[in-house]
């Protein structure tokens, strides 16, 4: 990306999504043998084909089994600038210093309510970066009309970043078909490799200047026009 001059440019989003694995059978005693650090009574064939890396999560009152692929995307361009893999009960946080891009030209970092905490907003007030974590709200304490807005106002850009998603799921689909965090780490950042190469293929297919400006928005063009 670097060699075409695709560097991380116009700031940062960071998300995470579920990777799912194929459910293992385990039975509760098994499970609890694992947990304890001990192994089933299994035959060393059996337990070629068991992956007991993997975890088990809600969400949106949904069951997954698998694990989670945290990436950081940046703006201007919509390539993936950091890659971090973990189990898919990990929190989301857990990957946020390993995906944030410092080499980003931009200074915003979006995320979701997921990763806010006042460390997190501490670390990118050190790093000099802009906060655009998305608030939450907290036991007794709603979130202001003034926060509500400033959510809505992160969500939108944050949606280049379920772009990416998106587009890893039509490559072949978000699934884990090997056995094992290393081997589906492997295969995660895969993904992400892929998509990069596909969308700098396209990039280059259409001639698309790493330094191009974006048309201004209607907005935009109706302020400039007032002004003349």
């Amino acid at each position: 990306l670097r060699h075409h001059g695709y560097i991380a440019r116009g700031g940062q989003a960071i998300d995470a999504t579920l990777v799912p694995a194929p459910k293992q059978h385990i039975s509760k005693e098994e499970r609890s043998q694992l947990q304890e650090g001990q192994s089933p009574d299994w035959s060393e064939a059996k337990s070629r084909q068991k992956d007991t890396d993997a975890s088990f999560t809600k969400k949106h009152g949904k069951s997954y089994f698998g694990y989670k692929l945290s990436v950081s995307v940046d703006y201007k361009h919509g390539f993936i600038r950091g890659v971090a893999t973990g189990t898919a009960s990990e929190h989301d946080g857990h990957h946020f210093d390993e995906v944030l891009d410092t080499s980003n030209t931009g200074k915003q970092v979006d995320a979701d309510k997921g990763y806010d905490s006042a460390q997190r907003r501490e670390q990118l007030k050190a790093l000099d970066l802009k906060d655009g974590i998305q608030r939450k709200a907290q036991k007794n304490k709603p979130l202001s009309q003034c926060q509500h807005k400033r959510n809505q106002r992160i969500a939108k850009r944050r949606a280049k970043v379920e772009h990416v998603f998106a587009g890893i799921r039509h490559m072949g689909g978000k699934h884990i078909r090997t056995i094992g965090m290393a081997r589906a780490a492997v295969a995660m950042t895969m993904m992400a490799a892929c998509y990069n190469l596909k969308r700098l293929a396209s990039f280059l297919h259409r001639g698309v200047d790493a330094f191009y400006k974006a048309k201004p928005s209607k907005m935009q063009l109706r302020l400039q026009t007032a002004k003349g």
